[in-house]
């Protein structure tokens, strides 16, 4: 629920014999709940608060940088119950009750007290409970029964209007009235964490498979927030990608234009070498040999320093991710993806020294006897 500018949130009494909030979270300041009245304050994994949360709970914000956790603990608050917080009126209907010192005076409300600041362990990757007030699922049950018993679930009920704004309603908006009133302990909604994208595609194939043999009505619509969010991730990273081959695109047209120019230098100041070589007999082919075998010997070097040194980038680089996002091993080159890049640079870089190559081969050898 939530309430005022404070985000509630239930917990599990207990998962599995064990403690869900022991088992979860770190204790900051305080203790754990031992009773169903007992709340605790959950805290971002830098022990902070939205200010509108430490105002709700009493606290001057302006001009406050920080709040001892010990300041929090025992801070107390009124759950205020159906019967006193609406009121019948001469229409029947009912409204609120704006007399807040009845409210909190009222001998029906449960007294609820802070006792315990956590924190979501690292280990945890996804905490079900956010920043805010946490309870168990004791007290939501005791608050329900409450209201299912009150005087205006009971006439909300038997009515066909809105008891609130009077107005006409059908079976749908009724049930939803019903369900804000606390007259229904059937949840709208259920959210499942699963460990790993294993299980998620096995809840996934039995809900499939219960909506395939079920009437429309008793079909389970839900939403992979999971394939959601990657889907909208892979689109981002389809434009970046698109992005960086462009560039990439650009650094091989000007390295192949590089290379056949370093390669043609070579060429014009080895051309009396061509030449004694020529007149001891080397083919045309012998002699793109030479030249093709030295950007070989090139683009195999200038390939596995590349992977050497990106290799090498991976440590700092994955040690500033984790320290901005917790993110391990994001940076990762793989060996296959290695030897298909130092390929991928051998095969360019001879494919940009083999016109050379070939001008080379084809030089007279009185010319290139001559040329000094």
């Amino acid at each position: 629920m939530n309430t005022g500018n404070i985000k509630f949130a239930s917990y599990p009494t207990n998962l599995s014999g064990a403690s869900y909030l022991e088992s979860n979270f770190d204790l900051l300041a305080g203790a754990f709940p031992k009773d169903k009245t007992e709340l605790v304050l959950v805290v971002d994994n830098k022990n902070r608060i939205e200010d509108k949360i430490a105002t709700e709970l009493g606290f001057d914000t302006k001009d406050l940088n920080s709040i001892k956790f010990t300041d929090l603990i025992g801070i107390t608050m009124k759950a205020v119950m159906n019967n006193d917080y609406y009121k019948p009126i001469e229409s029947g209907g009912y409204t609120l009750n704006l007399d807040y010192k009845a409210l909190a005076e009222s001998d029906n409300n449960i007294t609820l007290k802070i006792v315990g600041v956590i924190r979501s362990k690292p280990s945890v990757k996804f905490p079900v409970i956010s920043e805010g007030i946490a309870y168990s699922d004791e007290l939501a049950q005791r608050i329900i029964d409450i209201s299912k018993a009150s005087d205006i679930v009971k006439s909300q009920k038997e009515s066909d209007v809105n008891v609130l704004t009077m107005e006409k309603v059908d079976d749908k908006t009724k049930d939803q009235l019903l369900s804000y009133l606390g007259g229904k302990a059937t949840p709208y909604m259920i959210t499942i964490y699963p460990i790993n994208f294993e299980t998620k595609n096995e809840i996934l194939s039995y809900l499939d498979e219960y909506n395939k043999f079920s009437n429309e009505a008793d079909k389970i619509v839900y939403t992979d927030l999971a394939d959601t969010i990657t889907g909208m991730t892979s689109g981002i990273m389809d434009g970046i990608t698109m992005v960086l081959v462009a560039f990439s695109s650009t650094s091989l047209i000007v390295s192949l234009i590089m290379i056949s120019i370093i390669t043609y230098t070579s060429v014009l100041e080895r051309t009396k070498e061509i030449g004694i070589l020529k007149a001891l007999g080397a083919r045309k082919k012998d002699i793109s040999r030479v030249f093709d075998a030295e950007t070989f010997i090139l683009g195999v070097f200038s390939g596995t320093l590349g992977i050497a040194i990106a290799w090498l980038l991976t440590i700092p680089i994955n040690a500033l991710i984790y320290k901005a996002t917790e993110l391990e091993h994001v940076a990762r080159l793989q060996i296959s993806h290695a030897v298909i890049l130092i390929i991928v640079s051998t095969v360019l870089t001879m494919l940009g020294g083999h016109i050379p190559a070939r001008i080379a081969a084809k030089k007279d050898a009185v010319e290139a006897l001559r040329s000094e």
